[in-house]
């Protein structure tokens, strides 16, 4: 897997537990790229909160990502492989697990500005999800990680890697990012410590 790209990312995967800012940086991403923006948990989901089967979800997959040219939002490790056969740069997000699941408290008292077609969300079931989360970010905050990087280094070899730890990583990232389309690297894959996980798969 390449640590400084001959090309700059066109087709970018952004990666990270429940909680690590995935969304936040994403719309950040697509304001200073202009590469369109694809969020996971939008196209996951089938009317009334109905689950795809796995067959279902990957064929989606390879529908909306077919064009050379996207930011892919969205943690769904068990299809991580296929993202990764498409795109040419992988975010990893790797908030520490105490502020993804501080962010999964807070997040329970607002809405989301979108949701997936066919899809209602009351109050409390907002609050219930995103309370539900906190436990489960405790529970794998030394594994979800790990196994997310293990598959990165499996089917991301020909994939730039960047591995953000921290806001100030993300902040020169994106900074970088903005200046002329070529991130820098800016950490490794040696980082061993998760952040949280997707809001209903931990």
């Amino acid at each position: 897997m390449n640590d400084a790209p001959a090309e700059p990312g066109r087709s970018i995967i952004v990666t990270g537990l429940s909680g690590s800012g995935k969304s936040t940086f994403s719309h950040a991403l697509e304001a200073r790229s202009g590469l369109p923006l694809i969020h996971l948990d939008i196209q996951f989901w089938k009317p009334g909160w109905v689950e795809p089967s796995e067959a279902e979800w990957r064929e989606k997959q390879r529908r909306v990502l077919a064009g050379d040219a996207w930011i892919a939002d969205g943690n769904y490790t068990e299809t991580l492989d296929l993202r990764l056969e498409r795109a040419d740069t992988v975010v990893v997000l790797a908030t520490p697990w105490w502020r993804c699941a501080g962010r999964a408290f807070l997040r329970g008292f607002r809405k989301p500005g979108q949701l997936p077609e066919g899809c209602e969300y009351s109050a409390w079931q907002r609050l219930r999800d995103e309370w539900r989360l906190i436990p489960a970010i405790w529970r794998v905050r030394r594994t979800k990680l790990e196994r997310e990087l293990a598959i990165i280094a499996q089917h991301g070899q020909h994939a730039t890697r960047h591995v953000l730890k921290s806001k100030r990583a993300i902040r020169e990232f994106l900074d970088g990012f903005g200046a002329d389309h070529r991130p820098t690297p800016c950490c490794s894959l040696l980082a061993r410590r998760p952040c949280g996980c997707s809001r209903r798969t931990p």
